[in-house]
C-alpha cells in the first residue's frame, strides 16, 4: 500500500508519514523543500502551488498511491497569500487526481476555523453551516468545499477532516504556542521575566498524532467517503491551561511570570468545541493522547 502525502514536513504532514510508516506503508513525501532530518522516506521537493497538475498527477501515479492525503498550505499576511498556498494548491491538486487511473482516496486536512465563531456552550456539529470571518478560515473552509464538491460529483473519493487547534511535538511556526515557546526558552536563557497576553477563551484542542491517526483511518474507512468529520477532543478547555501546562512543562518559575488578560484575537472567536460522534462512527476514532502529556511532548520535541 502506498501513501503520498502533500505538507510531509510540516507539523501535521511528518506525524501522518510516521503513522503510514509505522504500519507498514510506502510513503512518499511531497513539500517545497526536503526534510531538516532525513526519514527514510521517498520524497519529491515540489511546489504544489505552482506546480502544473501534469507534474503532481505523476508523482501520485507512478506507482499508483492508494492514498493521497492534503497536509499542505503555507500562511501568510493577506487573503491573496493564503488562497495562492491553500486554494490554488487545492484547485491544481484536483486537476490532478482527474488526471490519474482509479485514483486514490483524498485525505484532505480542514480546520475548526472553517465553522467561525459561536456562542459559548456550543457544540460543533458536521451539519452546521460554516460561517467563518477571518481570511485564514474563509480560504480553509472554500478549500473544503472544493474537495466535498468533487467528491460528491463523483471525480473522486474524499474525506475533509475539520481538525481543532493542535498540540503536541513540532508545533506550525506561525501558532500561538509555537511562538510562546521561543519566548519561554528566551527567558530562560537571559533570566529574565516572562509577560504573557492569555485571551479568556477556551478551545478544543487534540494531538497532531491523534490527527494522524484519524487520518490513516480516514484513508480507509469505506463509509467515510464524501463526508465531513470533526477531529477533536469534544472539550473546550480554558486557553490559560494550556500556557500553565507549557510553562510548568519547561520548568521555568512562576514567580518570573506576569500574566494578564486580553481581548480574544483568534481565528476562530473565544469558543470551540467539536461534536466528535461522527468520528467514532466512521472511523472508529477517538484521542488517546492527554492534552497535558501532550503539551508536554511540545516542550521535549520543540
Amino acid at each position: 500500500m502506498r501513501v503520498v502525502v502533500l505538507g510531509a514536513t510540516g507539523s501535521v504532514g511528518r506525524q501522518v508519514c510516521a503513522t503510514y510508516a509505522a504500519r507498514g506503508w510506502e510513503v512518499h513525501g511531497v513539500a517545497r523543500r526536503p526534510p531538516a532530518r532525513p526519514d527514510g522516506h521517498r520524497f519529491t521537493a515540489l511546489d504544489l502551488a505552482v506546480a502544473a497538475p501534469e507534474r503532481i498527477a505523476e508523482v501520485v501515479g507512478a506507482p499508483p498511491a492508494d492514498v493521497v492525503v492534503n497536509a499542505a498550505g503555507g500562511w501568510g499576511d493577506t487573503e491573496e497569500e493564503m488562497s495562492h498556498s491553500h486554494l490554488r494548491l487545492v484547485r491544481r491538486l484536483l486537476d490532478a487526481l482527474a488526471l490519474v487511473p482509479d485514483g486514490p482516496r483524498l485525505v484532505h486536512l480542514g480546520s475548526v476555523h472553517e465553522y467561525g465563531p459561536v456562542p459559548a456552550d456550543t457544540l460543533l456539529r458536521e451539519d452546521r453551516p460554516p460561517a467563518p470571518v477571518t481570511p485564514y478560515a474563509r480560504i480553509k473552509r472554500e478549500t473544503s468545499a472544493a474537495v466535498l464538491d468533487a467528491a460528491r460529483a463523483g471525480a473522486l473519493e474524499a474525506v475533509v477532516l475539520r481538525a481543532a487547534n493542535m498540540t503536541g511535538p513540532h508545533p506550525p511556526q506561525e501558532s500561538f504556542l509555537a511562538a510562546l515557546l521561543v519566548r519561554i526558552r528566551a527567558a530562560l536563557a537571559d533570566g529574565g521575566r516572562l509577560k504573557l497576553t492569555v485571551a479568556d477563551a477556551r478551545r478544543d484542542f487534540v494531538d497532531v498524532r491523534d490527527v494522524a491517526r484519524a487520518v490513516f483511518l480516514a484513508g480507509q474507512a469505506p463509509r467515510a467517503g464524501g463526508s465531513v468529520v470533526n477531529i477533536g477532543r469534544g472539550e473546550a478547555v480554558p486557553v490559560g491551561d494550556v500556557v500553565g501546562w507549557l510553562i510548568e512543562a519547561s520548568g521555568f518559575p512562576p514567580s518570573r511570570v506576569d500574566r494578564r488578560a486580553a481581548d480574544v484575537r483568534s481565528k476562530g472567536g473565544d469558543w470551540t468545541r467539536l461534536d466528535i460522534g461522527q468520528a467514532r462512527r466512521l472511523l472508529s476514532w477517538s484521542p488517546q493522547i492527554g492534552l497535558r502529556d501532550s503539551v508536554r511532548s511540545m516542550w521535549r520535541t520543540d
